[in-house]
């Protein structure tokens, strides 16, 4: 068994239209926004990007993030990763009943040389680090999906209310 390699998958299901969630995945640059973990976004080309990430575990990890495969009719964003993570990650999105399921795959081996060498002590620290890491991620993007866009009127909105 090669251990450093991880291959995840995670469901989150979601009170919003496919559409909008497809949207929210395929917009990179904004992940750091409602991505706690997501530290870094750094846009190389129209295709390409650099991240820098981190979870509970005190150590970031930098990868770049190439567009393989963009299909909104099929609700599929495919992604390869190169860096301290080689290898790909994939959000299917459907429709599941008045929401949304985003499922999230990811096959990747470890590059980054201090957690090679931890790879057999560290594996289940590394696991629930992940795990950690994809709940905060569907609680940021529940609530990113349910803020009002920016300018709408509303409360606190141009029209009046209460500002912070």
């Amino acid at each position: 068994m090669d251990w450093c390699l991880y291959r995840f998958r995670s469901r989150w299901d979601l009170d919003a239209p496919p559409a909008a969630v497809y949207a929210a995945l395929a917009d990179g640059d904004a992940y750091p926004r409602w991505w706690p973990q997501v530290r870094e976004v750094r846009r190389l080309d129209d295709r390409s990007g650099a991240a820098r990430f981190r979870s509970l575990v005190p150590y970031d990890l930098h990868v770049t993030v190439g567009q393989a495969r963009q299909e909104p009719a099929d609700g599929v964003l495919e992604a390869t990763v190169s860096g301290d993570l080689e290898g790909w990650v994939r959000w299917t999105v459907t429709a599941r009943g008045t929401g949304t399921r985003a499922l999230f795959e990811q096959e990747v081996v470890v590059r980054k040389p201090l957690l090679r060498r931890l790879a057999l002590p560290g594996r289940p620290v590394f696991r629930a680090n992940h795990a950690l890491m994809m709940r905060a991620g569907r609680r940021g993007l529940r609530a990113h999906l349910a803020a009002p866009p920016p300018g709408s009127a509303g409360p606190g909105g141009p029209s009046g209310g209460n500002a912070v």
